[in-house]
């Protein structure tokens, strides 16, 4: 069957035929074509398109419009999900709605000229745009570094200023916590192989427009030279 389910009222509407699959054998059947496993799916996830709205703090943007994009964004990816790659859905899924609503946000401010309740010029709206989008990044790196211990997430925030004080070297590091600066230098890379985990980045990537393979391939080859060097130390 073509049917293609859709929304109304928030919720996944369409009569589908009984499918028997459980678990992630549903995201193969959905995208060959069953209706029924697509709408179960949908209708699992549609709080993960709610959360991307709420969080996103979309401004003007009708929500009803913000809705129907997310929602669209959560369809394409159901179909295009692999579970062979490692990650969570709910992670994947995230990455794919947050595009559809940053473009449903910047056709918005492009259509009504917001900018302080002011007609926008196109410079005006870039910098409307990329002021939003700098609030999503740094967001998205808070999340990323609340997945780190407590002594490499304090570390990276001193290394690279996030408090808002100056960047401290590894060895400024290393006296205040009465270490050497080797030693701090290993838990900064340490600190950063985790950080390039695409589990972990993959929010922050997404923002940058970082995401792409090679860019995955490129984080994991450093990783591995780091770690062939702690192996070869041993």
């Amino acid at each position: 069957m073509s049917n293609i389910p859709y929304l109304k009222g928030g919720v996944v509407v369409s009569i589908l035929p009984f499918c028997q699959l459980k678990g992630v054998a549903r995201f193969a059947c959905a995208q060959a074509g069953c209706p029924e496993c697509m709408e179960n799916l949908l209708g699992e996830n549609i709080g993960l398109v709610r959360m991307v709205i709420a969080r996103q703090s979309p401004g003007k943007a009708d929500y009803a419009d913000l809705l129907q994009e997310g929602w669209i964004g959560l369809w394409q990816a159901l179909l295009h999900f692999d579970p062979g790659r490692g990650y969570a859905f709910s992670s994947y899924a995230s990455v794919v709605i947050r595009h559809r609503i940053w473009a449903a946000v910047r056709h918005s401010l492009k259509a009504e000229g917001w900018q302080d309740g002011e007609r926008t010029t196109g410079d005006n709206l870039s910098w409307v745009v990329s002021a939003w989008q700098a609030t999503q990044i740094r967001q998205a790196l808070d999340e990323e570094l609340g997945s780190l211990p407590v002594q490499l997430r304090q570390l990276i925030i001193l290394r690279y200023g996030l408090d808002g004080a100056a960047p401290q070297t590894t060895v400024e590091i290393g006296r205040a916590w009465g270490v050497s600066g080797e030693w701090v230098r290993q838990l900064h890379h340490r600190a950063l192989v985790l950080l390039r985990l695409p589990a972990v980045s993959i929010r922050l990537r997404s923002i940058c427009e970082r995401q792409s393979a090679e860019n995955y391939r490129h984080a994991l080859r450093q990783n591995q030279a780091w770690l062939r060097k702690q192996r070869r130390r041993k």
